[in-house]
């Protein structure tokens, strides 16, 4: 007899629908899956066969051949197990879906154990999502990733810990109740979260961290040990604007296919602040491998990657940024196929004007030579320098403050708030991923401003690329400002921290 049930699989961080299609027949005992199945499918067999046995169910001394659709789709994890094991009960007629709560339009997603009980996989979310797409009504998931799978919305979530417990959902024995979607609720701020009140002067610094923030624009640090720029990027994390619901559903997602959803809330208001160490590899920082699983830049989606140390970074990882910084996305190549992971971040870097650290810092004597200089700066390539939005200086403080009130993270990010608000209603996004074509009398750039910055490019060489970043710039600290139009002086702040050539 054949039978099938719904399953899916994840691609990048896309769920796509399976279909597992089970045909039980005469002949030598056996059970053979196929349709591109990794190893981790191929070993089901024994996972599936010791569940339904522990379960108090029979598996069949016949020939089982399970089909996984689409065949040309390559297909990992271990996800599947539920839908194999629940469709050869039905194809053995051990089990006579009934109902609403039939088999047809039911999602059946979670790894077996040997003793029938259900084990939660990696990207719930991004899975019953595909379920919904293809028209399912329902998605029955382990209990403990229940709460995740609710989230995605306008599917009958079922929380389920034994395989006994589906299949008697599934005759209409005993239903299981339905999931709520969660909620989303205000976080707590992480501990580890700096105040930038807690940062003594650098009051351009904290200009410039204020304005890169309210716009998501990239922002570099440089200056010698112990100046403060880690701790001043660091408080860009208490600074970030929160998120609206589709982009905390974006990031709910990237989470979950990453397994790294028990480590924060669903459906998050906060952004997430990435701060990989600088021996990260290349795969891990943009994303790929074997199964092409999301990296840093992806788990930064609608948030930050701040690298500290930038310059000790690889040079290769460095430059895999380009892509990123300019699309927001990350795209990876393979021979069967081509997959897009998101990645719109702001970026944020901190590094040291030269090796040792001291280079032009009065009081102290830079040891490095110019070659060994040029060398380590080399490794910030031109194009990702290019890149950046604002890059500034720090020099040492001279004292540890006179005592006066420094104005707090609180503070600050109320007016972050309000230019993203500003931001959202007049464009539906944030500045910095404006495109050209709207740097017009639409976002406040009126013709005499237009001609004024073409000017200023002109006078300083600048590359289009940065005349567009400069006026996007602009755009936000008019918004700080609460002005409309963009004016000359938006205009004089924003190239005052433009990008250098050579050392910053």
């Amino acid at each position: 007899m054949l039978a099938s049930a719904l399953s899916a699989s994840i691609v990048g961080v896309d769920g796509v629908p399976v279909r597992v299609e089970v045909d039980v027949a005469f002949g030598l005992p056996g059970m053979t899956i196929v349709g591109l199945a990794g190893s981790a499918v191929l070993e089901a067999r024994e996972r599936v066969r010791a569940a339904l046995r522990n379960s108090g169910f029979e598996v069949p001394a016949r020939r089982i051949t399970i089909n996984l659709a689409p065949a040309d789709l390559p297909k990992e994890g271990t996800g599947h197990d539920l839908a194999m094991a629940t469709a050869i009960l039905v194809a053995s007629d051990q089990l006579d879906p009934v109902g609403e709560t039939g088999i047809s339009g039911t999602a059946l997603i979670g790894e077996l154990a040997l003793d029938g009980s259900l084990r939660a996989v990696p990207g719930v979310m991004a899975l019953v999502s595909a379920a919904r797409a293809c028209g399912a009504s329902a998605a029955i998931v382990p209990a403990e990733a229940a709460a995740e799978a609710a989230a995605v919305g306008g599917i009958r979530v079922h929380g389920a810990h034994r395989l006994g417990e589906v299949i008697r959902h599934l005759a209409g024995l005993e239903p299981l109740d339905p999931l709520e979607p969660p909620r989303r609720t205000d976080e707590p701020i992480p501990d580890d979260v700096v105040d930038i009140g807690s940062v003594v002067g650098h009051l351009v610094g904290r200009r410039t961290l204020e304005i890169a923030v309210a716009g998501r624009h990239n922002l570099a640090f440089s200056g010698p040990p112990g100046v403060g720029k880690t701790l001043l990027a660091r408080a860009a994390a208490g600074l970030l604007p929160p998120l609206d619901e589709d982009e905390a559903a974006e990031v709910s997602r990237i989470r979950s296919v990453a397994g790294t959803a028990d480590r924060g809330p669903l459906l998050p208001r906060r952004r997430p602040f990435r701060a990989p160490h600088h021996t990260i590899s290349l795969q891990a920082l943009v994303g790929g491998g074997p199964r092409v699983r999301p990296g840093e830049v992806s788990l930064a989606h609608r948030g930050a990657l701040f690298l500290d140390e930038t310059l000790q970074f690889r040079a290769d990882a460095l430059d895999a940024l380009r892509g990123p910084l300019d699309s927001g996305s990350v795209t990876i190549a393979r021979v069967e196929r081509v997959l897009s992971l998101p990645a719109r971040f702001m970026l944020l870097a901190a590094f040291n004007p030269c090796p040792c650290g001291w280079f032009g810092t009065r009081g102290r004597t830079c040891t490095c030579e110019d070659g060994a200089r040029r060398r380590y700066h080399a490794r910030l390539s031109g194009p990702i320098r290019d890149r950046l939005d604002l890059v500034v200086p720090l020099l040492p403080v001279a004292s540890i403050g006179n005592g006066s009130v420094i104005e707090g993270s609180r503070a600050v990010a109320g007016r972050i708030a309000v230019a993203a608000t500003r931001q959202r209603v007049r464009q539906g996004t944030a500045n910095a991923e404006l495109p050209p074509d709207r740097l017009d009398d639409r976002t406040g750039f009126d013709r005499r401003i237009r001609i004024g910055l073409d000017a200023r490019a002109r006078a300083l060489g600048l590359s289009m690329r940065r005349v567009h970043r400069a006026a996007r710039v602009a755009r936000t600290i008019a918004d700080l400002a609460g002005c409309d139009a963009v004016r000359e002086e938006h205009l004089d702040e924003a190239l005052a921290h433009r990008p250098q050539d050579g050392r910053e």
